[in-house]
C-alpha cells in the first residue's frame, strides 16, 4: 500500500536483495549515496562580462555499508570470498536496498548496480558482554538508480 500524501516513511523496515535472495534481517544501511562531479564552465558573455556555469559531470561510484545481527546465514562470508579470490564475474552482482512499509510492502528501491563487497567486519567480541554481535559489509558499486 503506498503511502497517503504527505506523509513519510519510518525508516525501520528494510533489507537486501542480491540475486533474487531478499535478506530482511538488516538493522542498519548508511552512505546510500547518489552523485556526480560538477564541471565549472569559466567564459565571458556576449557584453565582456566574466561569468560561471556549472554544468553536470560524471557520475559517481559508490559505497553503502549494511549492519545485520551475526546469523547461521553464510551469504555475505560466500561473496566476500568471490571477491577476494579474484572472482569478479561472480561478485560483481546487481541488487537492491529496499525500504518498507508498517505492513511490510516495499515502498522504495534503490537498485546498486554492479556491486562487490569491500569488507566484512565483525562486531567486537567481548566475554560478559549482552550486546547482540553484528556483521557490516561495506557493498560498493558503480551507479545506483532508483526504481
Amino acid at each position: 500500500m503506498p503511502l497517503p500524501d504527505l506523509d513519510s516513511s519510518v525508516g525501520h523496515s528494510f533489507g537486501l536483495e542480491f540475486d533474487s535472495v531478499i535478506i530482511k534481517q538488516i538493522t542498519e544501511v548508511s552512505g546510500l549515496k547518489m552523485e556526480q562531479d560538477v564541471i565549472e564552465l569559466k567564459q565571458n558573455t556576449a557584453d565582456g562580462k566574466y561569468a560561471i556555469k556549472k554544468l553536470p559531470g560524471r557520475p559517481k561510484a559508490g559505497e553503502v555499508t549494511v549492519t545485520r545481527g551475526l546469523t547461521e546465514d553464510n551469504s555475505f562470508e560466500r561473496w566476500i570470498k568471490d571477491s577476494r579470490f579474484g572472482r569478479m564475474t561472480n561478485a560483481r552482482r546487481n541488487g537492491a536496498v529496499i525500504v518498507y512499509d508498517y505492513e511490510g510492502l516495499p515502498i522504495k528501491r534503490y537498485k546498486l548496480i554492479n556491486a562487490w563487497p569491500k569488507s566484512l567486519e565483525i562486531g567486537t567480541l567481548k566475554a560478559g558482554d549482552t550486546s547482540v554481535l553484528t556483521e557490516k559489509l561495506a557493498i560498493t558499486y558503480e551507479s545506483m538508480e532508483l526504481d
